[in-house]
């Protein structure tokens, strides 16, 4: 963080920021790194509470409410795709009225409500089935109406918790530095690379830990300890609130698009002026008041631009300011690229799903010890540490030399090199899949559903991987969708990563019930059922492997035509130089 020196002309942030009293901040009391730690601490907490819940949840769905696979894996990603929407909902919420601060504090009181009920309902003997020795045989004493109304009710409510945190801790996060500085935009560019880097510590814990606690000692106390330490970090989040930077809240953004798109098409005959200055904007001085920025006018989608022609009406919902249009262009833009998260969204589905099942047909024993299926998990978040290390540290610099951009490569690039591992994921899954069914039918177990004798470890490149492709496309994602988002839509923005995530989840659901239902006509077999060793997640596997490729296709063509956003300071340009200055003084 840049540290200004009292009675410096820059000493106030410059990017609108204030404290929660409305009051302008001096730049080298609040915001910067120290700020983020607070961020960052109750992340990991977070992360754990979550990861904590999800990664054994299927497993939990078919041993103790003795579930089958296609319904377990279903009620897994329906419930998971549901926490990736709510975010917009709270998106909306901080960006039009309660600030980023404010709903995050309420939602996070939702959130811990949520966890305490699914505590207890795993806990109490009264809110669960009675023990089931063998779930495999299917004669299990179902969940009653009351016990599954109690768990769900309280999966959901945490659900609409999350949707109030998750949009907005990552945005008060990347809030802390000034776009206007160009120390602290340099920060910036690599907070969400070590946001992930550092939150991801929590995912580990919850898939290694937590996962074993669940497995072998209890649900009890696996759910009991991330509610603990989501209460604890709730606290530390608050104890930070004198450092903290925020954003004003600026309104509807779904209003102020909707005004646009409005006054664009009542206007659809009206010709468009061939100089741009004849649109109406507000004079600069009402966006420096209220720590705006203004937007010049573009040729890019030039229809919205008929908003801004003026006729004689003043109605907002006739006229509005060319800024208001260009905020709206931004996020228009965006939805192409949004379209094209969808799919390796999906595969991330499997993860907490297939690829834990897979891991309960294999032998997990290594001397006395035995893997929790869903620690594999783990693996993920490994390889995702090591690779964003790696990353920012070789990766960016290498890149930079090559590419004067201060990034290294561009965000889309970052996420089209994730996409491509995507294609590889899965395929390997597909053969490795194949690989375990072939000594499934060798050793008699096919029809049985026995263990087949093969390691668990098998599936171990299809997890590393998963982990190497997120630390690429990931964080790739949720840094577009903030850095693209104008300033005033920055939750919204990043509830745009978030969602992808959601649709990703429900179209999982969708593709295993469709698949399941299909290949089960005609009398044939299925490829999906509750005896894995007799299905064929090979070529499911391999099904998702093609629909990789014809999402590349699709991401090529609409990130080739795509126009970033044009920055509101000088600091990207700033760095620039500095990175070609540092190259030329390196070659005399």
């Amino acid at each position: 963080m840049a540290v200004v020196e009292e009675g410096g002309d820059n000493q106030y942030t410059q990017d609108g920021t204030v404290d929660l009293k409305g009051n302008p901040v001096l730049r080298s009391k609040r915001g910067g790194w120290t700020a983020c730690s607070f961020v960052v601490v109750y992340e990991v907490f977070e992360r754990m509470a979550y990861y904590g819940i999800s990664s054994n949840l299927v497993l939990y769905l078919t041993n103790k409410l003795h579930q089958g696979t296609v319904s377990s894996a279903n009620n897994v990603t329906n419930w998971v795709g549901t926490i990736w929407m709510t975010p917009i909902l709270g998106a909306y919420v901080a960006d039009a009225h309660l600030g980023r601060y404010w709903t995050f504090i309420v939602a996070s009181i939702i959130y811990l409500l949520g966890m305490s009920v699914l505590t207890l309902a795993v806990s109490l003997p009264g809110w669960k089935p009675p023990h089931c020795a063998n779930p495999k045989l299917g004669n299990c004493e179902s969940a009653s109406t009351w016990q599954l109304a109690v768990f769900y009710g309280s999966l959901y409510i945490l659900a609409v918790g999350t949707g109030g945190t998750k949009p907005n801790i990552s945005t008060i996060g990347a809030d802390q530095f000034d776009e206007f500085d160009p120390k602290e935009k340099a920060h910036k560019l690599s907070f969400f690379n070590w946001w992930i880097f550092s939150v991801f510590f929590g995912t580990l814990f919850a898939n290694t830990a937590l996962v074993y606690i669940q497995d072998n000692v209890g649900w009890a106390l696996g759910y009991g300890l991330p509610t603990v330490g989501l209460a604890i970090s709730v606290v530390i989040f608050v104890c930070g609130t004198p450092f903290y930077r925020h954003k004003v809240p600026s309104g509807s953004p779904f209003t102020r698009m909707a005004k646009v798109i409005v006054a664009a098409c009542g206007k659809w005959h009206v010709p468009l002026p061939r100089d741009s200055k004849e649109l109406y904007e507000l004079d600069l001085e009402e966006y420096s008041k209220k720590g705006k920025y203004r937007i010049e006018s573009t040729s890019t989608i030039s229809f919205l631009n008929k908003a801004s022609v003026q006729t004689g009406s003043t109605s907002p919902w006739m006229l509005c300011s060319v800024t208001q249009v260009e905020e709206t262009k931004q996020m228009v833009r965006v939805i192409p690229i949004w379209v094209a998260t969808f799919v390796p969204s999906t595969m991330l589905a499997q993860v907490n799903t297939l690829f834990v099942k897979q891991g309960t047909t294999l032998d997990r024993q290594i001397g006395g010890f035995k893997i929790p299926p869903a620690s594999l998990v783990g693996f993920v978040t490994l390889s995702m540490l090591i690779s964003l290390v790696l990353y920012d540290k070789f990766f960016v610099k290498i890149m930079q030399r090559l590419t004067k951009n201060p990034r290294g490569i561009t965000l889309l690039q970052r996420a089209g090199i994730g996409m491509v591992l995507h294609i590889i994921i899965m395929t390997a899954a597909s053969l490795t899949e194949r690989w375990r069914l072939n000594v499934a039918k060798d050793h008699g177990v096919v029809e049985n559903g026995g263990q087949v004798p093969l390691s668990i470890f098998i599936l171990l490149p299809q997890f590393v991987l998963m982990g190497t492709a997120d630390a690429f496309l990931e964080v790739a994602k949720i840094e577009f969708f903030y850095d693209q988002a104008p300033e005033s839509m920055k939750s919204l923005g990043t509830s745009f990563d978030m969602t992808t995530l959601g649709v990703g989840n429900f179209l999982s659901s969708f593709l295993l019930s469709t698949v399941s239902n299909i290949t089960k006509e005609h009398g044939h077999h299925g490829w999906i059922l509750n005896n894995l060793n007799a299905s064929h997640l090979d070529y499911y596997y391999a099904l998702f492997a093609v629909l990789n490729v014809l999402n590349f296709v699709f991401f090529s063509v609409v990130s080739k035509v795509y126009e970033y956003r044009a920055e509101v300071s000088d600091s990207i340009r700033v760095l620039e130089e500095e990175l070609k200055g540092t190259r030329v003084r390196a070659s005399t």
